[in-house]
């Protein structure tokens, strides 16, 4: 039987968390680049919200407006990378 992470522990070096681990694990602070989403071209087909890793980009693409969880986000700009039309800049994180 596998050991399952609870959800007060803490992860160490070089393990492997069971998928929902990072909830209690803010990857926030690694980020050294943020996305900002324009909101001006998008065109609500949610391949940002769909490619990012940690699952912290959300929104309405009804409404075509999506953002990010800046606890969650490592800052790694697949978001930015994958999006059809341009609308989402990585800048320099400001601390």
């Amino acid at each position: 039987m596998a050991n399952k992470l609870l959800s007060t522990e803490k992860l160490s070096i070089g393990c492997v968390a069971p998928p929902g681990a990072s909830l209690v694990n803010k990857t926030g602070a690694w980020r050294t680049q943020r996305p900002v989403f324009k909101q001006k071209d998008c065109i609500g087909c949610r391949a940002c919200d769909l490619a990012c890793p940690e699952g912290c980009v959300f929104g309405d693409p009804k409404k075509k407006q999506f953002d990010f969880d800046p606890d969650y986000c490592k800052g790694c700009g697949i978001c930015a990378a994958e999006c059809p039309v341009d609308d989402i800049d990585m800048v320099m994180e400001e601390k």
